[in-house]
């Protein structure tokens, strides 16, 4: 009788347990993959699927047209370091002190986006670029690594959310990263590029590296394209996830195009009928798009694209003085123009987002976080303000207009973007013009004096959420 019952205990413990793994791993297919793919000084104009027939991006073009490509998409900023910020938190960077490049760090007090995924059981891992803070105190490293004025900028991605990083603190040639020629031919240069090295002895230190950990550099791997040097760490991540039943989470930080751009022959001879800068420039493009192509083939040999959804866009609008386009937007890096802030964008989630090919609805970098956790079916753990609004209606093609408005603030400049209208200041709000940006993209007719009412509705708009700005500075949402 004992034996029996013993018998049918253990039958029934087997049977939970089994059950237990099956529901785990139900559950963790129900749940999407998830890559937010962003390059570095993309200006809008810089890829085929927003119309450029001169530059070659067959794999970009490729994804766009399997989801949706957002035309009017915005960066947080329209400089580096405050936009990533509000990727990982939904919020203006200008609430967390991260209002320029190479200033300040990721606050703890911050939610992230990887400590949200962390709870519904997701791998997160962070490759490129990170510029949200120093990645050493204890050697000079990029821009402030290793400085002790910068001490209090140390912030690494494990502080925050990732399971694992790959990463440098701030810009790297795009390719041979680690590495920058003694000399340099009559049309290269060390700030804007050159042609990549042959001679691996006539090279210096770039003065930067790739970390992996806490005072722990990556040693191995590092020549050759960037873009592929990244990817080479992302996709065993993915692999190892998949291998383990995981749902996966990554910020994918590219460097390309930011300057210096560095290209081989290879990529290079695509452009052979171009001037130098443009073969050094688009080739750099040319290689990141090969590389983004890469990855989506690795996604379908793993059987996984169905269930994992990609998300791609630029940081802010190209670099002055470069091949790099906006098209017909005004302004580029640094200007809050349509030029500075509109940037290349796309979604990919098979079944889910191609209900319709193209969506002229405002969007930004913000709407990231709200947006994952509404399709994780969360909601987000604190009342403190979040700028970016859920934006799933938009990508499935339910929804037309966008209600809420967006903000935008670099040094001195300020912008307000509704669905239809622009209201700019480029001298903290001395003088404000009104731009009609569904009449008018390019902003080449100041409407301000024909709209008074409306003006100054924007005008007070705007000053709210300049207030709500200080009280986030202030310490107050914490």
């Amino acid at each position: 009788m004992i034996k029996k019952l013993f018998f049918y205990l253990l039958t029934y413990s087997l049977l939970i347990h089994f059950s237990c793994q099956e529901s785990q791993s139900t559950s963790s297919k129900n749940k999407p993959n998830i890559l937010l793919i962003m390059a570095d000084d993309l200006g809008w104009f810089d890829t085929g699927f927003n119309g450029n027939n001169e530059l070659q991006t067959p794999h970009l073009d490729a994804l766009a047209a399997k989801g949706i490509i957002l035309n009017r998409f915005y960066s947080a900023s329209t400089v580096c370091s405050p936009t990533r910020a509000s990727v990982l938190t939904g919020r203006n960077p200008f609430r967390m002190h991260i209002p320029d490049a190479n200033t300040g760090h990721m606050l703890h007090e911050e939610i992230t986006i990887a400590e949200l995924l962390k709870k519904h059981n997701y791998a997160t891992g962070h490759f490129g670029k990170w510029h949200l803070g120093t990645l050493t105190r204890s050697v000079s490293d990029a821009n402030r690594g290793g400085n002790p004025d910068f001490h209090n900028d140390y912030s690494l991605p494990t502080e925050h959310g990732y399971d694992e990083f790959f990463c440098t603190e701030s810009k790297v040639p795009t390719f041979d990263p680690m590495f920058f020629p003694t000399h340099f031919s009559e049309d290269e240069s060390k700030r804007y590029g050159w042609k990549a090295i042959k001679n691996k002895d006539s090279v210096q230190n770039y003065g930067t590296a790739y970390w992996i950990g806490q005072d722990k550099k990556a040693i191995n791997n590092l020549e050759g394209d960037d873009s592929k040097i990244i990817m080479d760490r992302l996709i065993p991540f993915i692999e190892k996830a998949h291998q383990n039943s995981i749902p996966f989470f990554s910020t994918v930080w590219l460097h390309t195009p930011h300057l210096p751009v560095v290209s081989d022959s290879l990529h290079r001879s695509k452009y052979d009928h171009l001037p130098l800068d443009k073969q050094l420039y688009y080739g750099a493009i040319s290689a990141m798009d090969e590389q983004i192509g890469r990855l989506w083939k690795n996604l379908e040999e793993l059987n996984i694209t169905e269930n994992t959804i990609l998300f791609f866009c630029s940081d802010n609008g190209p670099e002055l003085n470069t091949p790099g386009s906006s098209g017909i937007y005004q302004g580029a890096k640094r200007s809050l123009s349509e030029g500075g802030v509109r940037v290349p964008a796309f979604a990919v989630w098979n079944e889910h987002f191609n209900a319709v090919k193209t969506t002229d609805v405002p969007c930004n970098t913000s709407d990231y976080l709200p947006t994952i956790l509404n399709i994780l079916g969360d909601t987000y753990p604190d009342e403190r303000p979040l700028d970016g609004i859920n934006i799933l209606n938009v990508l499935k093609g339910k929804t037309k207009e966008r209600k809420k408005p967006m903000g935008f603030l670099y040094k001195e400049k300020m912008s307000w973007v509704t669905q239809q209208f622009k209201l700019i200041s480029r001298d903290n709000g001395k003088h404000f013009e009104l731009y009609d940006l569904l009449h008018d993209p390019s902003e080449t007719v100041n409407i301000y004096s024909r709209n008074p009412n409306l003006a100054k509705r924007m005008e007070t708009e705007l000053n709210t959420w300049l207030k709500s700005i200080e009280k986030s500075k202030a310490g107050e949402d914490y």
